[in-house]
């Protein structure tokens, strides 16, 4: 195992922040929280329990003030899915709730408008549709589940269909969804007008990688794609083909660790989270269950050091789709099962499940390196989403006022 402190200096461990920035976070304790960035120090201002008993994801309507809550719904037949309306001091009130496969676990937006939402149920091992209202409004419109002929290579983690987030692709009009149980990328067309999914070819990738979550980027004439596989621990990259047929293809560009090196991982570790930077030029990628790195405490009362797994930035090659490694950088904590980027592209909002924290890091645009730790909060429970409470649809030049 990789063991050390790769923290500057412990002097900038909570550098200080001069405007206010406000966050959702959802743990499995079973509350949304909410929380206020200012002066460099992370604060809760209210916290609620309607979402039900696992919160898992959160789906913000910046334009509307409503923000949509999964309840993961541990070893139940059902999940749910519950909008709720934002106050302006940042409390929420439960709105509507639907039922849906169980076991939700990530959300899309899509159809004309945005008013679909396409939801990957991992327990469950479905894929569900809800359509959604200005008002808050949701109902259920599609579901499907999967079955297995046999487990796949890791018996007890593939024993079902696992399907662990929903992604747009940039024409909008397909939802690809990784099934870490099936070893598949599922494929579905996406009509805009009435969101109903089709299944057409899926992606295959190598048995036993488990694949957990992706990113598209579009670039010219190009479209790449990248999975973050959970049971491999790599970053497998395609070049997606749009056919005439209105159907995907994927030639398989590289297959690298997700360090993006040939450093020896422990046998835990375990993918996280994937995402594009706001001005396409890096991915940003988290690696669970490595402990390999140490940073100062929080606490400056505290000398215990804070074991923590790592985050690595990897820059673009928009002719090939090639990742470069730029950086990798203490996550803040342990599990980084979840993290947002700021529209801005300043800030990485960072979810530690197995610590009951969030963490909220620097970011320098040009280099795309993250620079140092602004604040930290805990939270009660496995944190799992955190998001940040501003229009990314606006921001990233994608404008979007609901009219449904």
């Amino acid at each position: 195992m990789r063991t050390g402190s790769i923290f500057p200096a412990a002097a900038g461990l909570l550098a200080g922040s001069t405007s206010a920035t406000r966050f959702f976070v959802t743990s499995y304790a079973g509350t949304i929280t909410t929380l206020d960035l200012v002066e460099g120090k992370l604060e809760t201002v209210t916290s609620t329990t309607a979402c039900g008993a696992k919160p898992s994801w959160l789906d913000l309507d910046y334009s509307n003030s409503l923000i949509y809550c999964l309840d993961e719904a541990w070893d139940e037949p059902t999940g749910a899915i519950t909008s709720f309306s934002i106050d302006k001091n940042g409390s929420l009130t439960d709105l509507e709730s639907a039922s849906l496969v169980g076991g939700p676990v990530s959300i899309a937006e899509f159809g004309a408008d945005n008013k679909g939402l396409a939801i990957a149920s991992y327990a469950g091992s479905g894929v569900n549709v809800v359509s959604r209202t200005l008002e808050g409004g949701v109902e259920l419109v599609q579901n499907e589940t999967y079955t297995l002929e046999q487990p796949g290579p890791i018996p007890d983690r593939q024993d079902v269909p696992h399907p662990h987030e929903a992604i747009l692709d940039p024409t909008a009009k397909f939802i690809l969804v990784p099934d870490l149980g099936a070893d598949l990328v599922r494929v579905f067309q996406a009509d805009a007008e009435t969101l109903e999914l089709t299944p057409i070819a899926p992606l295959e990738v190598p048995p036993a990688s488990g694949p957990r979550h992706g990113a598209f980027k579009a670039v010219g004439n190009k479209t790449y794609f990248w999975v973050v596989t959970e049971l491999s621990n790599v970053v497998l990259g395609y070049e997606v083909s749009y056919k005439a047929d209105n159907t995907l293809g994927f030639t398989e560009l590289f297959s690298i660790s997700t360090h993006g090196d040939d450093s020896t991982l422990p046998e835990t570790a375990a993918g996280g989270e994937i995402a594009l930077s706001p001005d396409g030029k890096f991915l940003l990628v988290s690696s669970r269950l490595e402990d390999s790195l140490t940073i100062p405490n929080f606490d400056p009362s505290n000398s215990t050091e804070i074991v923590s797994d790592p985050m690595i930035t990897f820059s673009i090659d928009d002719a090939t789709g090639s990742l470069k490694k730029v950086q990798e950088f203490p996550a803040g904590g342990r599990v980084p099962r979840h993290f947002s980027i700021s529209a801005d592209g300043t800030q990485v909002a960072v979810g530690l499940q197995a610590d009951g924290r969030v963490v909220i890091i620097g970011r320098d645009v040009q280099t795309g390196k993250l620079t140092d730790f602004i604040a930290s909060a805990d939270v009660p429970g496995e944190v799992n989403a955190v998001i940040f409470y501003e229009d990314n649809h606006a921001k990233r030049g994608k404008k979007c006022t609901r009219k449904y």
